[in-house]
């Protein structure tokens, strides 16, 4: 005798990973230059600069109270990837956090240009320039390259790596300005590590993607294989 009782069944669905990589509608496709001011917090991947395979520029002008700041100026991505600039105990830092595979760290005081007035020290209270320039060693994707992190003109740290992330800085985390609103992309501070100073502006400047053709081409094939 039957029960009556069916059982669901759901269809499986692979294709996951092809949605993920897909690109969304965006207000910003085509845009080189990103301008923030203040806090701002929450911008999701497809209105986020795009700095995968790329040269780009990271322009923050800050103002530091009397008794010093500290906290995340811009963050995208976090514990299993992504970067963040920020001030930690005073003084300018720049993480690049390569899938959670290899962590990178510019800031003053480890391999920058002795001789600088900011050098391994916290920021004086006023207006400062902080700029994270980063050339990529294309084309093709997942290069390597060398960023050099500057507070006011003058060369704090550089370093070369290997590689970095080839197709999506993350899926679940946010751009933000001013705090870091999802995971830490390390362990040297705790969320949501809101900015004490003031963001008076900041500015990312990208170059054109360094993928080539054939490169994109085997991404879309990849895509194809995983949804089939």
């Amino acid at each position: 005798m039957k029960s009556g009782f069916v059982l669901p069944i759901f269809p499986l669905d692979n294709s996951g990973f092809n949605r993920w990589l897909t690109p969304r509608p965006s207000a910003t496709a085509g845009k080189t230059e990103f301008t923030y001011k203040g806090e701002n917090v929450g911008i999701p991947s497809g209105n986020a600069p795009n700095i995968l395979n790329r040269d780009y520029t990271i322009t923050a002008e800050i103002t530091v109270p009397e008794g010093g700041a500290e906290g995340m100026i811009v963050t995208y991505g976090g514990r299993f990837g992504g970067y963040g600039l920020y001030l930690l105990q005073g003084k300018p830092v720049f993480d690049y956090n390569m899938l959670d595979l290899k962590h990178t760290r510019w800031e003053g005081g480890v391999g920058g240009v002795v001789g600088a007035d900011v050098f391994g020290k916290a920021l004086t209270p006023g207006k400062h320039t902080l700029v994270f320039d980063f050339k990529y060693d294309g084309p093709g994707p997942a290069k390597g390259g060398t960023g050099v992190l500057s507070v006011d003109g003058k060369e704090l740290d550089r370093k070369k790596i290997e590689h970095t992330i080839p197709l999506a800085m993350t899926i679940d985390e946010t751009f933000d300005v001013g705090m870091d609103t999802g995971s830490g992309v390390n362990d040297s501070y705790e969320l949501p590590f809101k900015f004490t100073g003031t963001i008076d502006k900041l500015t990312v400047k990208i170059g054109p993607s360094q993928m080539l053709p054939a490169d994109q081409k085997a991404v879309d094939e990849m895509k194809k294989r995983v949804s089939n």
